[in-house]
């Protein structure tokens, strides 16, 4: 059974740590999100001087395609979803910066080992939410607001909304910066809530009862049974 977006990130939100205080998407639509960040992080060769708002108009309308026509993907093929977002987003989000973000203060009081164990596994961590919530897609339409930037800005945030019927619009905002040539999203906002720092009481919390070990073994082990699991669907 193919669950709706709002229960496929409202199930990873609500269990346990270090998901279980992560923040629920308003409706349905929500699942619309996760396919404009991949028209976004589309590896594509696209002019530098592109603008970032410019970059996920051109590019969404191709994702979308591509996952229509896709039918393992649209029927929650846990291996072709997984693909799809491994592609699509790893090299284009900086989860250095977005797992320092969820950590927070204690970020700083880990080794270098531990901060590169961390990332790895947050990076894990937020890809499973991704591909979840991407099994939903259900051609939601997107509308974009202007891009309030100045030339020469290394970070923008980019304003789309989610238009969905008998209801308001889910308002989508995604923060971004210029890496060398290079646009990277580090985090995304719905209606005003940080999807990255959502983890940080959890992550926080986890940290003050069993130390960052702790907390790198909790992620480690329920990022191992999320394979596990998916290996027996």
């Amino acid at each position: 059974m193919t669950l709706s977006p709002t229960h496929a990130l409202r199930e990873r939100a609500t269990s346990p740590m270090p998901e279980r205080r992560g923040f629920k998407f308003a409706t349905a639509a929500a699942a619309a999100v996760l396919i404009v960040l991949l028209a976004l992080l589309a590896p594509m060769a696209l002019a530098e001087e592109l603008a970032p708002d410019a970059l996920i108009k051109s590019l969404t309308a191709d994702v979308t395609a591509a996952i229509r026509q896709d039918p393992a993907i649209r029927a929650g093929n846990a291996r072709r979803l997984s693909e799809l977002v491994e592609a699509k987003i790893v090299p284009h989000f900086d989860f250095n910066r977005a797992v320092q973000i969820a950590m927070g203060p204690n970020w700083r009081r880990a080794t270098p080992e531990q901060q590169e164990e961390l990332t790895r596994q947050f990076k894990t961590l937020v890809l499973r939410t991704y591909s979840g919530a991407l099994a939903a897609y259900r051609d939601q339409a997107i509308a974009f607001g202007p891009l309030r930037a100045h030339p020469g800005d290394s970070e923008v945030t980019v304003r789309s909304e989610i238009n969905q019927p008998a209801s308001e619009p889910l308002a989508i905002e995604y923060d971004m910066e210029k890496t060398g040539a290079d646009w990277k999203v580090y985090d995304i906002r719905v209606s005003g809530i940080s999807l990255v720092a959502t983890y940080r009481n959890t992550f926080s919390e986890e940290v003050r009862n069993h130390g960052i070990e702790g907390l790198i073994q909790q992620l480690s082990a329920k990022n191992r049974q999320a394979v596990t699991a998916r290996a027996r669907s």
